[in-house]
């Protein structure tokens, strides 16, 4: 479940290993392209985090927001993360 916390929305996943988050990332990246809305995110081995707020909306969260986070977890479904915080 996304949460909504300091001015952005909030989410992690895990994965199985790296490889899997690795390839969970590149198939986010193609979404943030298509949406042309590219999110903060980090990655340790088997664990990605995600920050999504519109820089220029003043650094908080709008509808572009929603439709990557949708996106995301559309994404994680396909990868078969084994825990969505």
């Amino acid at each position: 479940m996304w949460i909504e916390t300091d001015n952005s929305l909030h989410r992690r996943f895990r994965f199985a290993d790296f490889k899997t988050a690795f390839a969970f990332l590149t198939a986010v990246a193609d979404e943030a392209e298509r949406l042309d809305h590219h999110p903060w995110f980090s990655n340790e081995y088997n664990v990605v985090e995600f920050r999504l707020r519109t820089h220029d909306a003043g650094n908080t969260v709008t509808k572009r927001d929603h439709r990557l986070a949708e996106a995301i977890d559309a994404v994680a479904t396909r990868y078969a993360a084994l825990d969505k915080e």
